[in-house]
């Protein structure tokens, strides 16, 4: 440092606004009652040092994550590697696949969707948009609704594909019908997973279907691996999920569950 210079410039930024939290009531059955289940890390943590705490309702048996980060602020908790948002270059072979994979891939989705040809297609929290490009090459009429910025902009420009930035309900989906909705592991992340489905069945056509996936909280590997399990995800996974409370919000919602089932 010059002696004689009186001015000394720092560079500086903003600092992040503080988290905010909120304890909700059961997302299930709304009752007030819960007892705590489960704590674990955040394992996208530079120190992993902060927990997080999974609640049981007494109530309903539902699990969630309270506290937890409100909806203006739980972005924080999102880093810019997180997988579902990225297009891995690693991972590119997914989208022009080998033709041993891109068989058994196909004939899995064929399995869960309704492949009777063309038809509408709305894939909630579809990340950068690379599954439903492929369902596209293969006919579907397909939109995503993605709540990352970052994510839907990579996957209209590297893809082509059509995603609204934002939740359900959107208000550019209005007045529109989709003989298929799916929901691929997107559930579990939102805060009010019931109004989420309330909208779906509100979009899906007379015959139309939903499928969702979420992790399994009544799972083998949980009880193995306990808050080391992948599926907890804390605090980005909202609500957690047994076969039997995933089927009641359903029917809460309107639907009519069909079979629930282990895919992987």
């Amino acid at each position: 440092m010059d002696a004689h210079n009186s001015t000394v410039a720092v560079e500086t930024r903003l600092a992040p606004p503080p988290v905010e939290w909120e304890f909700p009531k059961c997302l299930l059955c709304g009752s007030p009652h819960a007892r705590p289940f489960i704590s674990g890390p955040d394992v996208h943590a530079p120190d992993g040092l902060l927990r997080f705490q999974v609640v049981h309702c007494t109530d309903c048996g539902l699990c969630y994550t309270s506290p937890r980060p409100t909806p203006g602020t739980i972005g924080r908790f999102y880093p810019t590697h997180y997988g579902p948002h990225r297009i891995r270059e690693r991972h590119r072979d997914t989208l022009t696949p080998s033709p041993m994979r891109r068989w058994t891939g196909l004939r899995k989705e064929r399995q869960s969707l309704p492949w009777h040809g063309r038809g509408r297609l709305l894939d909630f929290g579809c990340g950068s948009g690379s599954w439903i490009a492929r369902m596209r090459r293969q006919g579907w009429d397909v939109v995503g609704v993605e709540v990352s910025d970052e994510a839907a902009a990579r996957g209209r420009n590297e893809f082509g594909v059509p995603i609204l930035t934002g939740t359900l309900p959107h208000r550019e989906l209005a007045g529109r019908q989709f003989d298929v909705i799916t929901m691929w592991h997107s559930l579990e992340h939102v805060h009010e997973p019931a109004e989420v489905l309330g909208e779906a069945r509100r979009l899906l056509a007379p015959d139309g279907k939903l499928l969702v996936a979420v992790p399994n909280l009544a799972s083998l590997s949980f009880r193995w691996f306990g808050q080391a399990w992948y599926g907890l995800d804390l605090p980005r996974h909202l609500v957690h999920f047994t076969p039997e409370t995933l089927t009641r919000m359903l029917r809460l919602t309107g639907f009519r569950p069909g079979a629930v089932r282990m895919v992987r």
